[in-house]
């Protein structure tokens, strides 16, 4: 009996260097990109970005919590503007303001997740215009610290986050393309 619990413990605490020599081996930036082009001018795609205030129209994290608590402050659009959340497990609690913009062809976004977890990144919105069509990108990267790389050996965090970003650019596209 008292073999049989060693040989669990071992097998475990192996278990358990095994999931931490992995993180160790992930890298310290992360970053999700999805793309998508719109028929649509920068200047109509642009101000359903920089106004937070729009982002319910195509948001896909809108739709997870619909009693989730907002709220605006700062400027109203664009530079300065500010959005924070309050909601349940599967939108947590977090903060959005717009640090820079270059009108009609970029937005960057510094967010910043309280719960469930702690996390800072940078989100950016770029918009091309190619002919009758935008191409528009939306990008997240920050730091990858140790207790995420440990989450990134059991989850795949392109595959989670860009299935969000690719629902949210079709609801973009759909809503711009409607004029």
């Amino acid at each position: 009996m008292l073999e049989t619990i060693a040989i669990i413990a071992v097998i475990l605490a192996l278990a358990i260097a095994a999931v931490l020599i992995l993180a160790a081996t992930k890298p310290d930036t992360f970053s999700v990109r999805r793309e998508i082009d719109i028929k649509a001018p920068p200047e109509t795609i642009f101000p359903l970005i920089n106004d937070f205030h729009q982002w319910g129209a195509w948001s896909p994290y809108e739709k997870k919590d619909p009693a989730m608590q907002r709220t605006f402050s700062g400027a109203t659009s664009g530079k300065g503007a500010v959005y924070g959340w309050e909601g349940d497990k599967n939108v947590g609690s977090g903060r959005m303001a717009i640090m820079e913009t270059t009108v009609p062809t970029r937005i960057v976004i510094k967010l910043d997740f309280f719960k469930p977890f702690e996390g800072h990144s940078t989100a950016q919105f770029t918009m091309l215009p190619h002919g009758d069509t935008t191409h528009v990108t939306w990008l997240i990267y920050g730091p990858n610290r140790y207790m995420a790389k440990i989450m990134h050996v059991f989850m795949n965090m392109d595959n989670m986050i860009g299935k969000d970003f690719a629902v949210g650019l079709a609801n973009l596209k759909s809503l711009a393309e409607k004029g």
